[in-house]
């Protein structure tokens, strides 16, 4: 299976507005696996009106629970204990997008988090990171946290205003490729999201083992 797992340095950072663009220039399937949170629109339903994707390729998530907290919270609020063993990405013959829950590690219950399932999935990782005070910090945590699991990171996608040095230091020092830097836009649309990712990324880039640090 093709395809990139997309996590984050903190949550509410745009990590799933990066996902649906993403997705739409790959032209792939989207899958959340654990979505915690359903008072408002769920990201699987931000990325379906985003993304430009047909309905289909939004495949369902694996746990829906319904309060907005770390995925062992609020599974516990509804007498469930999540089951990370049994979380596998679905089969599709497009490129698959997965989003996790916040950041890399975020507990699924309280032995095991998110990137331990994703290392066990094996694909590359994109890392989002806002760029506001404290980038550097989280983001550096986060490519460590990845690192120890062995995972393959694939480059690190900012989110927000200009900050061309703690961007450069954090793939510097974080040996992680630089892929671009999505601005949060005044007006978020399919078009305006779609010309601002073709405006800050290379496609060509999103080619597993196209880029080095």
């Amino acid at each position: 299976m093709s395809g990139f797992i997309v996590t984050g340095t903190d949550t509410d950072i745009g990590k799933t507005v990066f996902c649906a663009a993403l997705a739409g220039a790959l032209d792939a399937a989207y899958f959340k696996p654990v979505q915690a949170g359903l008072g408002g629109e769920t990201d699987s339903q931000t990325v379906l009106r985003l993304s430009g994707l047909p309905a289909h390729r939004i495949l369902p998530e694996a746990y829906r629970l319904a309060l907005p907290a770390s995925p062992h919270c609020a599974a516990a609020a509804e007498g469930l204990r999540l089951d990370p063993s049994a979380l596998a990405l679905p089969a599709t013959p497009r490129p698959l997008v997965v989003e996790g829950a916040g950041g890399p590690l975020v507990p699924l219950d309280r032995r095991t988090v998110f990137a331990d399932v994703f290392a066990r999935w094996g694909l590359p990782v994109i890392l989002c990171a806002r760029t506001s005070l404290g980038t550097i910090n989280h983001s550096l945590l986060a490519i460590e946290a990845l690192r120890r699991r062995g995972l393959s990171i694939h480059g690190i996608a900012f989110i927000g205003e200009a900050a061309e040095d703690s961007e450069a230091i954090i793939a510097e020092m974080g040996g992680v490729p630089r892929l671009g830097r999505l601005p949060h836009l005044p007006e978020l649309t399919p078009q305006t999201l779609r010309a601002a990712f073709a405006a800050a990324f290379t496609l060509a880039d999103f080619t597993p083992g196209s880029l080095r640090p």
